[in-house]
């Protein structure tokens, strides 16, 4: 366990640290209030040493913000192809992050944030952290998102196809781009799912919030299993089947890939990008060595009935920015002995891909989302 230590006034102090995105012990530890000038948090983080806040809560969010901003004005390098905008992208968003962790809030024993003007955060921290365990010291930035993460857990997002909210648990990537959810809605279901009867089975692999299993459910699949390796994901999911009245249909199981048995239909939506996640949120996008791409992929002909299909849901924005090659893919569907029977595209619908002022614009408005229907080479 890690303890940071810090003196204040005549007292030494300690306390738990906590990172989320694992980020390392801080080594140095000032105490930090309102009167604290953004450039000199901006020097003292720059340099390693971290800021634990005694001042004002919505002071510190300001502070935060002024270190931001100065952050992007130092960004080095002009990209020279959509790649290298991609790199430095990654590196400039690794760098803010170092940054801006360094500014810190200490939660008391109760998970009580004890600033002036500060939020009650006791629930949305027992949400991500569990139990409270004794004061415990986590980045402004990081407990920022776990404050959103719980509005967005209590108010939902709207899934059209569904009709209703799905509501994402923090560390579970949201449903937030509904095309992706459109192609799973509206593909042609392959025959023998016999929908209608109680034979009708599907795999959901890497559920997330729950959603596709959802989905399918709704479009008459009797039987789906929904897996996923992360525990926080797992929870979410059984409490989004619980929230839709569907325990009957969906059994929400892991930690792992493929369950046991054979489906009609297996649907996958893995990380669309093969880099390292750098944050927790980023598993949802990011998948070291196209890790579970490569593991549906093998797996899906012995977990396939006769006459099934895998949907694939997959953008190509990492052969955009150079992390893969359609070629690449193509070569492991067949390594794996399937073929593809057919491939619906969507284009993006979301703000990013329109917005002419993002570094990675030119790839966003070129990313084509689609639904690979696959089957086993008989």
């Amino acid at each position: 366990m890690s303890t940071i230590h810090w003196t204040e006034g005549p007292t030494h102090q300690t306390a738990r640290w906590h990172s989320e995105n694992g980020a390392s012990l801080p080594q140095r530890v000032i105490v930090a209030d309102d009167r604290m000038r953004a450039n000199d948090a901006y020097r003292q983080a720059c340099e390693g040493t971290a800021l634990l806040w005694r001042g004002d809560f919505h002071n510190a969010r300001q502070l935060l913000q002024a270190m931001g901003r100065r952050i992007d004005r130092k960004r080095r390098g002009t990209a020279t192809s959509t790649s290298e905008s991609f790199h430095l992208h990654r590196r400039a968003s690794s760098q803010r992050a170092r940054v801006l962790g360094k500014l810190l809030v200490l939660l008391d024993d109760d998970h009580t944030l004890a600033l002036r003007r500060a939020p009650d955060v006791r629930q949305a921290c027992r949400e991500a952290y569990g139990p409270p365990d004794g004061p415990v010291a986590v980045s402004l930035k990081e407990l920022l998102g776990v404050i959103g993460a719980h509005q967005w857990r209590v108010n939902g997002v709207d899934v059209p196809a569904l009709g209703t909210r799905i509501h994402p648990h923090y560390g579970v990537f949201a449903p937030i781009r509904g095309e992706y959810v459109d192609l799973v809605a509206h593909t042609p279901l392959p025959p023998v799912t016999r929908i209608g009867t109680a034979t009708s089975t599907a795999f959901d692999l890497g559920t997330g919030t729950g959603v596709l299993a959802a989905v399918l459910a709704r479009r008459g699949i009797s039987r789906i299993m929904a897996t996923d390796i992360s525990p926080r994901a797992l929870a979410c999911a059984k409490d989004n089947v619980r929230r839709l009245a569907l325990t009957d249909r969906i059994n929400v199981t892991g930690p792992g890939l493929f369950p046991e048995g054979r489906a009609d239909l297996i649907v996958c939506n893995p990380p669309w990008l093969p880099a390292r996640p750098a944050s927790l949120i980023e598993q949802g996008v990011y998948d070291t060595d196209s890790t579970m791409l490569r593991g549906f992929l093998t797996g899906l002909s012995a977990h396939l009935r006769p006459g099934g299909e895998g949907w694939l849901i997959l953008s190509d924005l990492a052969e955009h920015f150079g992390l893969r090659t359609r070629p690449q893919l193509l070569d492991a569907i067949q390594t794996a002995h399937l073929q593809v029977e057919d491939k619906i595209d969507t284009k993006p619908r979301h703000p990013r891909s329109k917005d002419t002022t993002d570094p990675l614009h030119a790839a966003r408005s070129a990313e084509t989302t689609s639904l690979w229907r696959l089957t086993k080479i008989a």
